[in-house]
């Protein structure tokens, strides 16, 4: 049975919009992670017209996690079309849970409207969703979405993250602004050199944020092949995502992996890329396929040396940016142009 991922362009910034085909002929399914900003929704909105039709029921919609290059486009989508069951963690909802990590001048009803407030475009997704009679659904480890496994975040580890979410109110003890300060007298990027050989990837990189730590992995398994979507989990979280399938029997190498976080060096290691994609073989055998879509804005990205932790162990990258959206397809007919792998880079940031 085929099955096909569109990564869509996500405009001047980063984020992501992405939408999954699996079936045959006329009887096939839509799942829809993300959609980017406001505006991406809106092009999402014409790309499901023009090629899944005008009234497609999409089945599932996913929020990876709720930072607003994720989310605020998913608003517009679910307005458009039918939805089956909307997928998102709402930090509210555990309040009780977290509410002795915050100042007792805290009142539970006080800290839930807080936080609502800070996280309008998923307030109004829940209120859209209920006024269609759905109730959002809980997006944890253990979850299956179609052909999708939720691998993380487990309950138990979103739940120790809220306190540290960026729309959250500050815990008692925070390491934020001694982190920021730290990362903002970094200084200058220098060069350094890498082979095939040779790798320089952080095995203990500063910490991406506590939100992109939230976000759902999926490891897709249809038809024999195995798909990863990352969002922008970091290695706590594909760490976490590994173990869990290992403990499933899931854990090999996948066809098709999305590069974390727009290839952020902060967002993988070469332990956690081990254990996905197995040990560096110097690019000699294709394993899969990596992707990723990043915005037209941010040359930053892919980080040298994370494109290169990819080749090396037998991934090929393919980069698309603004201008331009991939199709992923297995057993679907290729739309658009072929993709071209990006090369290996011997020149590298050390930053």
């Amino acid at each position: 049975m085929p099955i096909a991922v569109d990564f869509l362009p996500v405009g001047d910034s980063n984020g992501d919009a992405i939408i999954i085909k699996y079936g045959q002929g006329d009887t096939f399914y839509l799942q829809v992670v993300d959609g980017g900003y406001t505006q991406v929704g809106e092009e999402m909105i014409e790309h499901i017209e023009e090629y899944y039709g005008k009234d497609v029921i999409i089945h599932d919609m996913v929020v990876s996690h709720a930072d607003n290059d994720h989310a605020k486009g998913l608003i517009p989508v679910f307005k458009r079309f039918r939805v089956g069951s909307l997928w998102m963690n709402r930090p509210w909802l555990y309040a009780q849970e977290v509410l002795d990590n915050f100042h007792g001048n805290w009142s539970l009803e006080g800290w839930v409207k807080e936080v609502r407030a800070n996280h309008e475009y998923l307030v109004e997704l829940e209120v859209l969703a209920r006024g269609r009679g759905i109730e959002p659904k809980e997006v944890f480890r253990g979850a299956q979405i179609g052909p999708f496994h939720v691998l993380a975040p487990s309950r138990e580890r979103y739940i120790s993250l809220i306190p540290d979410l960026d729309k959250t109110p500050p815990p008692y003890k925070s390491e934020g602004v001694v982190k920021s300060l730290v990362e903002a007298v970094r200084g200058v990027l220098d060069r350094i050199k890498e082979t095939l050989d040779v790798e320089t990837l952080d095995p203990n990189p500063p910490a991406t944020s506590a939100s992109n730590e939230t976000s759902v992995v999926q490891l897709g398994l249809y038809d024999n092949r195995k798909i990863l979507l990352t969002a922008d989990v970091g290695p706590v979280g594909l760490m976490e995502a590994a173990q869990y399938a290992q403990s499933r029997g899931f854990l090999s190498a996948p066809d098709m992996i999305q590069i974390p976080h727009q290839g952020s060096r902060r967002n993988v290691t070469p332990a956690v890329l081990n254990a996905w994609l197995g040990e560096p073989n110097g690019g000699n055998a294709r394993r899969g396929a990596a992707l990723l879509m990043v915005g037209r804005n941010k040359t930053e990205h892919p980080r040298n040396k994370v494109k290169n932790a990819f080749i090396r162990r037998g991934y090929p990258v393919f980069l698309g940016r603004s201008t331009t959206w991939m199709h992923m397809p297995y057993g679907y007919d290729l739309r658009g142009s072929a993709m071209t792998p990006e090369t290996f880079s011997y020149d590298v940031e050390d930053d």
